[in-house]
């Protein structure tokens, strides 16, 4: 990792780039892909599964013999894990939904908004060398407490057709039942279009590499909608004195084995602090399996050090990033001036892979510096929320003369005798 000490603000633009991703090469082969899937359905999805996951299958859907197959594959220690995640992230996104409230903006005029669950939505978790059961419970429990009717779940089969047992067992304990062994951009494709047996849905969430953020991304243009822009995963320590330098190392390879694109960072007040970390990071990586991913992401990632705790504040936010650790004293009250991050982790006992498993908040994040503008995923990104008024006679007289002025004004003059005609009965 490289150390810089108390740069220059106009240098931090630079230093705070993130590796590039560059999708234009990409967006040929996934149109491709996509508008093949979009014209010949299952016929397409066979064949761009055979060519990229390198296996056959004539039937896409997962049975209900395999997922009770699943399940007796999986240790007691993990499906009870599975089960307590679920159990704190439910609690913690039921809070989430809140009744509707009639407001009488003027007499005679009632206004509110009720939450709707979006009708039918996809779920894509990725396969490969880590499959992300966890995002299972990050995205379906929400669904089902915003009242989506429909959940359709995507992720790709292994070579020997089937999906990892971990995966079928959190669709089940999470009451998804349509679930499909098609990955990569063709299910993204299938979701988004249908197929003869995978349903069309309204909106797509979760993360996939850059082929499927790609796709994601296009298909919006579609009018489908996506969870929110993606990107490599990245995490942020902000440390002082006080922290552990055992556990930053800890927390940022907890990050950087997730792939050579991720990126993290550690912004510290000491310079010994930074070197500290360093002889950590490298006695750690020696124990891990993922070590190979750790190191290339690494080599993207940067040790700040400010001394000036403003300077600090400043730099965070204008990175932005997807995960905060605040391993410092008065870890609340420097929280408090944080505005531009996903999630936040306080103290030296909140390693960040609890947020991403079992502590209740949700793992599915903005990246790439959207934390200035997109939340994370919560009941709320399934719901529509739409309005309602209601007004009597009396009401509508008490406006009537505000909506006739204004309408007129701009030179709708239909809008203002939708009023008028009303008025004169």
């Amino acid at each position: 990792m490289q150390v810089i000490i108390n740069p220059h603000q106009e240098n931090w633009s630079s230093i705070l780039k993130r590796p590039a991703i560059d999708n234009s090469s990409l967006q040929e082969k996934v149109k491709a892909v996509l508008d093949d899937v979009k014209l010949n359905g299952n016929r397409a999805v066979k064949k761009y599964t055979n060519d990229f996951d390198k296996v056959t299958l004539n039937h896409f859907a997962v049975t209900s013999d395999e997922i009770e197959e699943a399940e007796a594959m999986l240790s007691d220690a993990l499906k009870s894990a599975i089960k307590q995640a679920a159990t704190n992230i439910e609690a913690f996104h039921i809070k989430q939904l809140s009744p509707p409230e009639i407001i009488e903006t003027m007499p005679g005029i009632q206004c509110w908004r009720k939450n709707v669950g979006i009708e039918k939505v996809g779920l894509y978790i990725p396969g490969g060398t880590a499959p992300l059961f966890s995002t299972i419970l990050m995205l379906a429990i929400p669904a089902q407490i915003a009242g989506c009717k429909e959940i359709i779940l995507c992720s790709p089969p292994s070579k020997d057709g089937k999906l990892n047992p971990a995966i079928l067992y959190a669709a089940r304990i999470t009451g998804v039942t349509k679930i499909f062994k098609i990955g990569g951009v063709q299910a993204i494709a299938a979701m988004a279009y249908g197929t003869e047996t995978v349903p069309q849905v309204y909106k797509i969430f979760g993360p996939g590499n850059q082929y499927v953020t790609c796709a994601k991304q296009m298909i919006q243009q579609e009018g489908i909608a996506i969870d929110m822009p993606a990107g490599p995963s990245e995490v942020c320590v902000w440390a002082d004195e006080t922290a552990d330098t055992d556990f930053i190392a800890a927390d940022l390879l907890s990050q950087a084995e997730h792939g050579a694109d991720s990126q993290v960072l550690l912004v510290c007040n000491k310079e010994t602090i930074a070197k500290s970390v360093i002889t950590a990071i490298e006695e750690q990586l020696k124990k891990l399996p993922r070590q190979n991913f750790a190191i290339k992401a690494l080599e993207n990632s940067k040790i700040i050090v400010l001394e000036n705790t403003e300077d600090a504040i400043e730099l965070i936010n204008a990175y932005a990033p997807e995960h905060l650790i605040i391993s410092c004293k008065d870890d609340g009250q420097l929280a408090e001036r944080i505005i531009n991050t996903g999630s936040v982790f306080l103290g030296n006992y909140s390693p960040e892979s609890v947020g991403d498993y079992a502590s209740g908040t949700n793992h599915t994040l903005p990246t790439n510096g959207f934390a200035k503008a997109y939340s994370g995923v919560s009941v709320d990104s399934f719901v529509k929320k739409i309005t309602f008024q209601k007004l009597t006679q009396q009401g509508l007289q008490n406006i009537a003369s505000t909506v006739v002025a204004m309408a007129e004004a701009e030179g709708l003059d239909a809008h203002a005798n939708a009023v008028k005609v009303r008025m004169e009965k």
